[in-house]
């Protein structure tokens, strides 16, 4: 199973770039650890970013019975994301790297460009049944690298007092003008219409996306006219008073907590907050991100994918897979999704199996299904400079500072010259 391919781990670039790819999802940070890959050992290690979910939690529960239905026990150490990545590398640089990993899904491009992580094919893992959208966010010139163990997604949570009294049917929301036309129904009622996260900062790109690529943007193209309509649709909500200044520096979790007033009328958040949904002071609901001429626009994905780290003994990967397996069943999905607030399953199955339970999930799902990942159409490594210069765009445009145009026209160039 060696792969001739392989080049040597380098570790500092990579380092900094995955600096910029701190989880914009739903989970927690903090924790750190150590494990100890050695060859020939009954102990597998096994790395997460997930230190919320301590040593009595369902999840560490969860991925000791993998281990014992593998004959071997579990080692986990929980990291902060950012750390999680950088430890990551540096200990495949230092030889010493886990058996499992599970990877925010932006950072698998920059682990696998290393040369640390075996594809899927070389563990002999059956990825036929995971969703394309999803799986792609791990593939690299043609190799898949891990599998998605669930996704996080946007969508627009809406307080339905407020649609009520303006006379606002969210079913009506299909498209950019209808949903300009509901943001100018409830202000004219005396309401707040919208809020985002529009900060300078990973979250501020993953917020823009569903607006950029439901224009038919391109990553690549960061000034096109289809780009520039999407950040003209930003602008021009603050300039109606559709939106507040606030969204220049909102973090995801401050437009939450915005939302949660009981002022506004939408907010563009994630699936993790469906929980907080349910116990907020006023009825809400779920429609998803429209799309420039109707449909669903793409909205980026967040969650993880399980990961293997290349190792000096191959003797071990066959047990890694049986735990890899064992973590992505339909059952196991099914089971993900629960324990982190909503990670829709990859697959039909696991995805079939959550609305089961939870058929008011089913808006979810379809979003998910519409997703795509920020690193897909293989950008691999170069998307995290295309994204900072995107959310420098948006910041600069948002402020006044330069119109959407300007904004995008300097982007593109910082773009293309941080990824030549």
């Amino acid at each position: 199973m060696q792969d001739t391919r392989r080049k040597p781990v380098t570790a500092v670039a990579a380092v900094a770039a995955a600096a910029t790819l701190a989880l914009v999802g739903g989970c927690s940070s903090g924790g750190s650890g150590d494990g100890d890959a050695s060859a020939g050992s009954a102990t597998y290690t096994w790395w997460d970013p997930y230190p919320q979910h301590d040593a009595s939690s369902e999840w560490e529960q969860r991925v000791q019975r993998c281990g014992d239905e593998a004959g071997v026990s579990i080692q986990r150490t929980a990291y902060d994301t950012t750390a999680l990545t950088n430890q990551a590398l540096l200990s495949a640089q230092e030889g010493t790297s886990p058996d499992v990993i599970l990877l925010d899904n932006p950072a698998v491009s920059t682990l696998a460009d290393t040369g640390m992580l075996t594809t899927t094919d070389e563990l002999g893992l059956d990825v036929s049944a995971i969703d394309e959208n999803l799986l792609a966010a791990g593939e690299v010139d043609g190799d898949t690298f891990g599998i998605p163990i669930g996704a996080n997604t946007l969508a627009l949570y809406y307080n339905k007092e407020i649609l009520d009294a303006a006379g606002v049917d969210p079913a009506t929301i299909t498209d950019w003008d209808s949903l300009t036309a509901a943001l100018q129904a409830v202000t004219a009622a005396g309401h707040k219409g919208i809020t985002f996260a529009g900060i300078g900062t990973e979250e501020g790109s993953f917020q823009f996306l569903p607006w950029f690529w439901g224009a038919g943007a391109d990553l690549t193209a960061l000034d096109s006219p289809e780009a520039v309509s999407a950040l003209e649709l930003w602008t021009g909500w603050l300039d109606a008073g559709l939106a507040p200044n606030s969204v220049i520096q909102n973090s995801q979790n401050t437009t939450w907590e915005e939302f949660l007033t009981g002022d506004f009328a939408f907010v563009e958040n994630g699936t993790w907050q469906v929980n907080s949904a349910a116990e907020a002071g006023f009825e809400t609901g779920v429609v998803q991100l429209p799309a420039k001429d109707g449909g669903v626009a793409p909205a980026p994905t967040g969650g993880e994918f399980i990961v293997a780290p290349v190792q000096k003994d191959e003797g071990r990967y066959d047990v890694t897979r049986q735990i890899v397996e064992c973590m992505t069943t339909p059952e196991g999905f099914v089971d993900t999704a629960k324990t982190f607030a909503y990670y829709i399953p990859p697959t039909e199955a696991g995805q079939d199996g959550l609305l089961a339970d939870q058929p008011e999930l089913e808006t979810w799902v379809e979003a998910v299904r519409s997703a795509k990942g920020r690193t897909s159409d293989n950008l691999g490594t170069d998307y995290p400079k295309i994204s900072e210069a995107l959310w420098t765009a948006v910041q600069n445009a948002l402020s006044g500072a330069q119109t959407p145009q300007e904004a995008l026209d300097a982007a593109q160039t910082e773009a293309e010259s941080a990824t030549s």
